[in-house]
């Protein structure tokens, strides 16, 4: 019994553990299919520049080849075998891999920045609907704590029409406002469950009950550029080194190769002599573009006006970026005036329930008078608890257009 006792005392804190919203947004950032599939991503353009990097390296082939001739021609032999090894390294290609390395660094910039966009988006989304449930359960509590009154005052009516002392009417009022509340209550417990669903979704892993997370609150003022912003940044200066590479074809190409042979002979005779066994040759190649009929300047024209409607997709987002930062600092203001006048009311309300359900009580009020004070009481419970989470969620936002990790400014 004594052990049992330990056992539950250990598991019990586990059961009773809520999610942290820093926790939640810790998991998904490693385990969000959608953040996954961006790390393979990043990987493959790590690889891409790796191997133009290694184009700077000399190349190195062997090979080998069968030659029979069924007629032999005069001077050669009727059948000619080789085992070759060849040596090439380009001496100069117009800054055509120089173009390159710089195209996929910086794709490798575009595809990180994507990445940490796209992760600081998914915590967006977590921290809303992370404090979206808490809204709804708030909201939700509220009309539990609301039906509790409905039911004691439908059975309080009822026991008064059993008596003659009160009419059909005002059971059937009370009994209309009592279903009423359950409709609400299940809607909202759909809308948490729904919710709940998508955090999953977002986060990678099931959860319980969430807990009471909060964000600092904000005092700079100023803010850097988003990563969206960043990787199209990048994107534009990775085609303006594509246009480069592409430009690249009219200089010269000037290339060394180095090939050394073994060579074997069969149906030699006189007239079909033997060649050399061994054979070393040295090749240098320069090889230049003077005419395509334009093909190569308006690919490279193409990639050019490409980068310039980048150009333009930047400056918009810049703007819509600034503007969106003033706006989520009005968020934040709007959000303190909007707690300061749920807080009144909620007081407000409380007070004038509990005059008005000792009036009901008493007789003094009907039940119209009881039913929207008790209604003014709920809303202003639910009121105040979702602007105190709106207010999370305003500083989020904040952060998130200021182009900070949002995470890291949870308590």
């Amino acid at each position: 019994m004594p052990t049992l006792k330990i056992l539950l005392l250990l598991i019990f804190p586990l059961l009773i553990h809520a999610d942290s919203l820093k926790e939640l947004i810790d998991f998904a950032k490693n385990k969000n299919d959608l953040i996954v599939a961006k790390s393979f991503n990043q990987a493959s353009k790590t690889k891409e520049l790796e191997a133009k990097k290694s184009a700077y390296y000399p190349t190195l082939d062997v090979g080998a080849f069968y030659k029979r001739l069924d007629d032999r021609s005069p001077f050669q032999p009727g059948d000619v075998y080789s085992g070759y090894a060849k040596v090439g390294v380009d001496i100069y290609d117009g800054g055509k891999k120089s173009s390159l390395i710089n195209q996929k660094k910086n794709e490798l910039k575009t595809i990180s920045y994507e990445k940490a966009d796209m992760t600081k988006g998914l915590v967006l989304k977590i921290v809303q609907d992370f404090f979206n449930i808490k809204s709804l359960n708030a909201t939700l509590d509220s009309k539990k704590e609301a039906q509790k009154y409905l039911q004691a005052q439908l059975e309080r009516v009822q026991k008064f029409y059993e008596a003659n002392i009160a009419t059909k009417d005002d059971v059937d009022r009370l009994q209309s406002s009592y279903d009423t509340n359950i409709y609400d209550m299940e809607s909202l417990k759909f809308q948490i469950l729904s919710l709940k669903k998508s955090l999953q979704l977002s986060v990678g892993k099931n959860f319980g009950t969430l807990d009471d997370s909060k964000f600092i609150n904000p005092k700079e003022s100023n803010y850097e550029l988003t990563d969206n912003l960043k990787a199209l940044i990048a994107q534009k200066k990775a085609l303006l080194n594509a246009s480069q590479a592409i430009g690249s074809i009219y200089y010269p190409q000037i290339r060394v190769e180095d090939t050394y042979g073994f060579y074997g002979y069969d149906r030699v005779d006189a007239f079909h002599p033997k060649g050399e066994d061994k054979q070393n040759k040295l090749m240098l190649t320069m090889n230049m573009r003077l005419f395509d009929y334009g093909a190569i300047s308006k690919n490279k024209e193409s990639v050019v006006l490409s980068s310039q409607a980048l150009n333009s997709q930047i400056n918009y987002k810049t703007k819509e970026q600034k503007m969106q930062y003033e706006l989520a600092d009005e968020r934040i203001q709007t959000s303190y005036i909007k707690i300061k006048s749920a807080n009144s009311a909620q007081i407000a309300a409380k007070s004038a329930f509990k005059t008005i359900e000792e009036k009901y009580n008493a007789g003094i009020v009907d039940y119209v008078v009881y039913l929207n004070a008790l209604t003014a009481k709920t809303v202003a419970n639910s009121l105040y608890k979702t602007s105190l989470n709106d207010l999370e969620v305003a500083y989020a936002i904040y952060y998130y257009y200021s182009g900070k990790n949002i995470e890291e400014y949870i308590k």
